[in-house]
């Protein structure tokens, strides 16, 4: 059954802290198969969201720091998130926002509907809760007593009464339908990770705090309020409510986040939705966590890169291809500054640059007329499968390797194998720039989800019957 439509959606981001390069990569790689999706389906029939979390003890203790409320506190972050995603030309078609009345309506509603099906029942909590992670860790996840991820944040013991959500009961059906192939978990060390952990058993989870004042109350008790990880996760189900005609997107096609948070994602997410008799996402994919020059990156290290860093030192396009192609999606790696520069150097400025420069060069000398071609064009079938698969660095490298009369590798033994700038039947000359041309076109064709602002700039120079000589794509940096 073809695809009719796409809705694919980043995790929301914490307003504790501003954007920085972590955030901007799972966006970024979202970008990119929207964009994909747009071409192929058509733009109506995408939905890409994104947003920020507002609610919870981690965003009330900053605003704290900054002498805001909350909200206060949000209102000025939320709108950082945007301006990074605008500086990277992402187009998300939806940012949504946790404080938003309507999502907090909605969630409200789900909850009690949940509630009054026998699904959430009272209890007690106590336990370790990490302030950091906004998340109950049982013993077995601490490291020397700590959280792994917060190691200089002390995990707080607490005993409070909570609203709990039958997981144990719902994770054997969550089990089943990950064997069913009801919904993919990727990569596949993701899903056996996740799946080993299921067959362990599970505990049910506490979906409200009683200490928390900074968060969504409870309908049916209003002296607690709703955990924010369960505000967060139905985010992706309320935009789809409040926003006319969007009911069709449901269930999401693609759901793209770190691995720290798939647990969250691939078992409690699926037991709401279970619970509330909804279809579950089709695809959640978890990429891994990256390095600073080999060190994790932190505050203290001042080793914090900002989208606005990459984009002011290697532009926009630049940005997005090195964080694309740094290593392979769904695996660690390690980001570096230096290897960035190598990279832009050797692929964008002498590379890609490099040879639109020359062919413009070639056309513009020769007195070349173009016939422009108005045969449609379409994305090459090796890169497609691959950007389908989200192998983003394979995809972008299949574009720079060697392949039969198409690819930049190729284009560029071409030049050099057949001196065009030595021909001197012009009829022969044209016919071979004309192979050049569209050549290139063909290739910017296929940049445009991964570098759409150099794509747009290679078709604006050369579908055009006189093509002249431009500005270097990419200056070299030092």
């Amino acid at each position: 059954m073809a695809m009719k439509k796409f809705y694919l959606t980043t995790p929301i981001y914490y307003v504790n802290n501003v954007p920085h390069v972590g955030h901007a990569y799972t966006t970024l790689a979202a970008d990119v198969i929207a964009r994909y999706y747009r071409f192929k389906l058509g733009k109506e029939n995408v939905f890409f969201i994104t947003g920020t979390d507002e609610h919870g003890a981690n965003v009330a203790q900053a605003a704290a720091k900054h002498d805001k409320s909350p909200k206060e506190y949000a209102d000025i972050v939320a709108p950082r998130f945007m301006e990074a995603w605008k500086l990277l030309n992402i187009r998300y078609d939806f940012f949504h926002r946790t404080t938003d009345p309507r999502h907090e309506k909605i969630v409200q509603e789900v909850l009690s509907k949940i509630y009054k099906k026998g699904y959430i029942y009272e209890g007690i909590y106590e336990g370790w809760y990490c302030i950091g992670c906004e998340k109950f860790l049982n013993i077995t996840d601490l490291v020397d007593g700590k959280c792994p991820l917060h190691p200089t944040r002390e995990p707080v013991f607490q005993k409070e009464k909570n609203y709990f959500l039958k997981l144990k009961e719902l994770s054997k059906i969550i089990l089943k339908k990950i064997k069913e192939k009801e919904y993919v978990i990727l990569p596949l060390k993701r899903h056996n990770e996740i799946v080993n952990r299921l067959k362990q058993g599970v505990d049910d989870i506490s979906i409200s705090r009683a200490g928390v004042s900074w968060g969504i109350p409870v309908p049916w008790d209003p002296n607690q309020t709703i955990y924010v990880w369960i505000d967060a996760l139905l985010f992706y189900y309320t935009s789809i409510k409040f926003l006319s005609n969007h009911n069709r997107f449901w269930p999401p096609d693609l759901q793209l986040m770190a691995k720290d948070i798939l647990w969250f994602h691939s078992v409690i997410w699926q037991a709401i939705l279970i619970a509330l008799n909804e279809k579950l996402p089709k695809t959640i994919f978890a990429h891994g966590f990256f390095t600073i020059d080999g060190q994790k990156m932190s505050k203290s290290l001042g080793n914090i890169i900002s989208p606005e860093q990459l984009v002011n030192k290697y532009g926009v396009d630049g940005a997005r291809y090195l964080l694309l192609t740094a290593y392979e999606f769904g695996n660690d790696g390690d980001l570096s500054l230096s290897k960035f520069t190598s990279s832009y150097n050797a692929d964008l400025a002498n590379g890609l640059g490099n040879l639109v420069s020359r062919v413009a060069k070639l056309c513009e000398t020769s007195g070349f007329v173009h016939e422009i071609s108005r045969r449609s064009r379409k994305f090459n079938k090796t890169l497609a499968t691959s950007l389908e698969k989200f192998n983003f660095d394979k995809a972008l490298g299949y574009i720079w390797k060697s392949d039969i009369n198409w690819g930049l590798k190729w284009l560029d033994q071409e030049i050099n194998e057949n001196k065009p700038w030595q021909i001197t039947d012009k009829k022969l000359l044209y016919l071979k720039l004309n192979l050049y041309v569209e050549n290139i076109l063909d290739i910017a064709y296929n940049l445009q989800p991964f570098l759409p602002q150099t794509a747009e700039k290679i078709f604006k120079q050369f579908e055009e019957h006189n093509i002249k000589s431009q500005p270097p794509l990419f200056p070299r940096i030092s």
